[in-house]
C-alpha cells in the first residue's frame, strides 16, 4: 500500500495484517485486561493506537521497524481492541498505568513511544510521570489541552475510518455489542482531557517529537506549534500531504520519520 489518502482501502479492508507475533498476552491492570504483542528484537519501541482504533491499526508500521531492528511492542488500549474494560471513566493517567504493567510484565525497564493521537497523549504524560523509562515520545496528532481540538467537522475520510473502528471493534471485542457506549465514554475523556498549562510542559524531561499533519481535521496546528515551544527541547515536524491519518494515508512517509526518530531516542538515552 503506497497510499492511501481518502481511506477508502482502509475503510473496506483495515490497515495491512499484522505478522505473527514472538509473544503476546494479557496483563491484570486497575479492573481491565490488557492485550499486548511483541515483535522483533533490540531495542523496545512501543507503539500506542488512537482512540476508538486497536493495534491493528499499525499494520504497516510493525514490518518496518522489525526489519529496522527494534523490537516493536503493541498494546490494545483498555476497551480497545482486545482489551477489557470496567465501569471506571476513561482518563490518560489510568492508560499510563496500564502500559507500566505491560512493560513490567515483560521486564523492560525503557522504551521509546511513538504515540498516535490518545496514543500520544499517554506516552507524553508517561514521559512525564516516569521518564526513567521513556527513552523518547513521538507525539503525532493530539492535544494536551482542549482548547488544542479543533471544532469537530464530520468528513469522508473521518466517516470511514469510523466505519472500520466499528466493524473492527464488533469482530474483535469482548463486548461487540456495546460500541456505542464505548464511543460515548472515551469522547468524554477526550472533551476535558488532558488539560496540561505551560509550566506541566516545561517539567517533561524526555526527548520529544510534535509531529502533525498538514490537513489534521482534530488538531490545531497552531497547537502543535505550542506544545514544541513549550516542552524543553521539543522538535516540530509539520508531515506534508496528511491528515490525522498519516500511519494508513501515507506508510512509508510515517515509517521514515519514526524510524529517524528512534534511532535518534536511543542514542540520547544513552
Amino acid at each position: 500500500m503506497e497510499t492511501d489518502d481518502e481511506l477508502k482501502h482502509f475503510a473496506l479492508h483495515g490497515a495491512e495484517p499484522l505478522p505473527e507475533a514472538q509473544d503476546a498476552g494479557f496483563v491484570e491492570n486497575a479492573g481491565a485486561r490488557i492485550a499486548w504483542y511483541a515483535y522483533g528484537a533490540g531495542n523496545p519501541v512501543v507503539l500506542l493506537h488512537g482512540g476508538l482504533g486497536h493495534s491493528g491499526n499499525w499494520g504497516y508500521q510493525v514490518p518496518a521497524l522489525v526489519e529496522a531492528g527494534y523490537r516493536t511492542i503493541l498494546i490494545d488500549s483498555r476497551g480497545h481492541g482486545r482489551s477489557t474494560r470496567d465501569a471506571q471513566p476513561y482518563s490518560y493517567e489510568l492508560m499510563v498505568s496500564d502500559v507500566l504493567a505491560v512493560l513490567d510484565t515483560l521486564n523492560v525497564p525503557e522504551a521509546a513511544f511513538v504515540g498516535w493521537s490518545d496514543g500520544a497523549c499517554t506516552a507524553l504524560i508517561l514521559g512525564q510521570r516516569a521518564p526513567e523509562r521513556v527513552a523518547g515520545v513521538f507525539f503525532f496528532a493530539c492535544n494536551m489541552h482542549p482548547d488544542g481540538a479543533k471544532p469537530f467537522v464530520p468528513t469522508p475520510v473521518i466517516d470511514r475510518c469510523f466505519s472500520r473502528h466499528r466493524a473492527d471493534y464488533e469482530a474483535i471485542s469482548a463486548t461487540p455489542g456495546e460500541f456505542d457506549a464505548f464511543v460515548a465514554a472515551v469522547s468524554e475523556m477526550q472533551r476535558t482531557q488532558p488539560n496540561y498549562c505551560a509550566d506541566d510542559l516545561a517539567q517533561i524531561a524526555v526527548r520529544v517529537v510534535v509531529a502533525i499533519g498538514e490537513h489534521d481535521e482534530f488538531i490545531k496546528r497552531e497547537h502543535a506549534v505550542w506544545l514544541a515551544e513549550t516542552i524543553p527541547d521539543a522538535e516540530l515536524i509539520v508531515l506534508p500531504n496528511v491528515s490525522h491519518f498519516a500511519p494508513l494515508q501515507r506508510p512509508a512517509l510515517f515509517n521514515g520519520v519514526i524510524e529517524r526518530f528512534a534511532g535518534t531516542a536511543f542514542e540520547s538515552s544513552r
